[in-house]
């Protein structure tokens, strides 16, 4: 994720018109971290504002433009750990818009019409196992699959957002995969069948 320089600089001096263009490109992204943490899109919802709120009060201290994308993201993930404190989350089920990257992305060729409606309910079916599964896992798991593998941030970045060192994530990361994968063997190998 990269900001300009002049946009720090423009929330440091706390312009008006920077609040909305820091909104306009980083309020959908926190929602979706927010929907990916909490798994409720009003608890997402107040995720995002606690992180706006603490970014712009803030920003001031960023003495970094290379070290925003890890503050921010640790402010959000603080954020996240907060609210999970004060109320327990809701695991409603949720949309594929809501969890899911920009579908334009994924798809790049317009959606696969030509599939049956067995196999799109199957895929449906497991998208939902695999959110269960990543809601299911310990906090400190999650937080580091959702950033790194839903968000796209890398390792260091994620290091940086979470205050630990790079071996640890890639630990953490490796052991939610893995939490994940064997989650989904079960299902394929019996829920499925």
């Amino acid at each position: 994720m990269d900001i300009p320089v002049d946009l720090i600089e423009r929330l440091q001096a706390k312009d008006p018109s920077a609040y909305s263009e820091f909104l306009e490109r980083f309020g959908r992204r926190l929602l979706g971290f927010g929907m990916r943490m909490c798994g409720d899109r009003d608890d997402a919802q107040e995720v995002v504002q606690d992180t706006l709120m603490k970014t712009f009060q803030s920003v001031h201290e960023l003495k970094s433009r290379e070290a925003f994308t890890g503050w921010l993201y640790r402010i959000a993930t603080n954020a996240c750990l907060m609210k999970r404190r004060k109320s327990k989350f809701l695991q409603e089920e949720l949309s594929m818009e809501d969890v899911m990257p920009d579908r334009a992305a994924l798809s790049q060729g317009g959606p696969a019409w030509n599939r049956l409606p067995d196999e799109a309910a199957l895929d449906h079916e497991l998208q939902a196992k695999i959110r269960a599964a990543v809601l299911q896992l310990p906090e400190t798991y999650k937080s580091v699959l959702v950033l790194r593998d839903m968000e796209g941030l890398d390792t260091e970045e994620v290091a940086q957002a979470l205050g630990l060192s790079k071996d640890v994530v890639k630990m953490r990361l490796h052991r939610a995969r893995a939490k994940i994968r064997n989650e989904i063997e079960g299902y394929l190998t019996t829920g499925a069948a």
